[in-house]
């Protein structure tokens, strides 16, 4: 048998799962309930290109280098962003990364070694998963309800592990989480942090939907509850701009205490070096210029919408059929066919109807439900929902009827 060149984590590698539907965005008039994209029309194409101006206004010297840590201005106003959202975070307790992404990878890389425990929720975000089989870690999965993660199942994995088996991390969305659009409540993320603290573990809080929330009532992150525990904060917060702002800047940010920071600088020099300072500069003046939160507003408005007409639509062509409970913000539904499916059937009577969705096995790393699957309603406009929801439709019968 001949070596493989290659390390052991890519003898085999597996590709993103949503990445690998791309093929299928490309064929004519499909409507992709698939990818998690911003929608282009909420997008501030001329707020964004007057930063750009001002920006480049500013000479040659924006071409060059700059600090692994980010921009001295993006994270001053990524900063008072943070205190909007209730997280006290002075600049130098935040680093600027490409995505948030990179924020999490950067931490598997600085904390987890092959063999290493990491709790996830379940289901999870696939990128999340991808990270951690890299990183050769042991995923341990906690289960999610209508009301996020089960908070007791967790308290019971802490207090059965064994000293030498209590996870790295626990990774969590809690607010319009993806996939599934659950908002962890108040009294959850006040235990989840203290079970945290007790333990000695940390919680990575991924943000990248908590202002995407249809109700006027912001939810405290887990972050802010656990800097008042009495010690130290267990909790590392990530968030991005990319479904706000513009996915193409690339910008990200992790707060964390200075000891992780500079940990996670060191790795990321190894990667990009630094987030593209031009990007930075470009998200900074956006930010300073004060038209982010009508721009928000204005996502959150239609987000809204879109989301109340795919559940409306379900409800009218597929009632009874497919479970879906409406979120209270973020980009996704989670929906669970009540019928007993081949596998695979109606992912491709879908392809062949002209409308795609996110199988859900992709946001487990082990044991999938069956029947479930992920439905974004960013992209689409109403119409396009509405349309796409009658293809399911008649997808979900077709398959139906070719199992029978």
């Amino acid at each position: 048998m001949s070596h493989s060149p290659y390390a052991a984590a890519f003898a085999e590698p597996a590709g993103s799962p949503i990445r690998e539907l791309f093929p299928y965005l490309s064929r004519p008039g499909m409507i992709s309930f698939a990818g998690g994209y911003p929608s282009p029309t909420l997008l501030d194409g001329a707020g964004i290109e007057q930063a750009a101006q001002r920006v480049f206004a500013q000479g040659a010297g924006i071409l060059q280098y700059g600090a692994t840590e980010g921009a001295p201005a993006l994270r001053e106003a990524l900063a008072r962003l943070c205190d909007a959202r209730g997280i006290e975070a002075k600049p130098e307790d935040i680093l600027v990364t490409t995505g948030s992404q990179q924020a999490f990878d950067l931490l598997v890389r600085v904390f987890v070694e092959p063999g290493d425990v990491v709790y996830v929720e379940s289901p999870s975000y696939p990128a999340t998963l991808q990270a951690l089989r890299l990183a050769g870690a042991r995923i341990e999965q906690v289960p999610v309800d209508d009301q996020g993660m089960r908070i007791d199942v967790l308290e019971s994995l802490l207090a059965n592990a064994p000293a030498d088996a209590l996870p790295k991390l626990i990774y969590t969305v809690p607010t319009y989480s993806n996939p599934c659009g659950t908002l962890l409540s108040q009294e959850r993320r006040a235990q989840l942090a203290s079970l945290a603290a007790r333990h000695g573990v940390i919680v990575v809080e991924d943000d990248p939907y908590g202002e995407l929330r249809f109700s006027p009532t912001a939810v405290e992150p887990i972050h802010a509850l656990g800097a008042r525990l009495p010690s130290a904060n267990p909790v590392i917060y990530l968030s991005s701009l990319s479904k706000t702002l513009a996915p193409a800047l690339r910008v990200g940010w992790m707060v964390a205490p200075a000891e992780v920071i500079r940990r996670c600088a060191i790795a990321k020099q190894t990667t990009d070096l630094c987030t593209s300072p031009i990007a930075q500069l470009i998200a900074a003046e956006y930010l300073n210029a004060g038209r982010y939160p009508d721009t928000v507003e204005r996502a959150r408005r239609e987000y809204g919408a879109r989301m109340q007409a795919m559940v409306d639509m379900l409800q009218a062509e597929l009632g009874g059929r497919i479970r879906a409970n409406p979120p209270e913000g973020g980009m996704f539904i989670w929906a669970e066919a009540q019928d007993d499916l081949a596998p695979g059937a109606l992912f491709q009577a879908c392809v062949d109807q002209g409308v795609l969705f996110v199988p859900g096995a992709a946001f487990y790393a082990a044991n999938p439900k069956a029947g479930t699957m992920r439905l974004s309603y960013a992209a689409p406009n109403v119409d396009q929902i509405r349309e796409g929801v009658r293809r399911l439709a008649a997808a979900y019968n077709s398959a139906l009827s070719a199992g029978k």
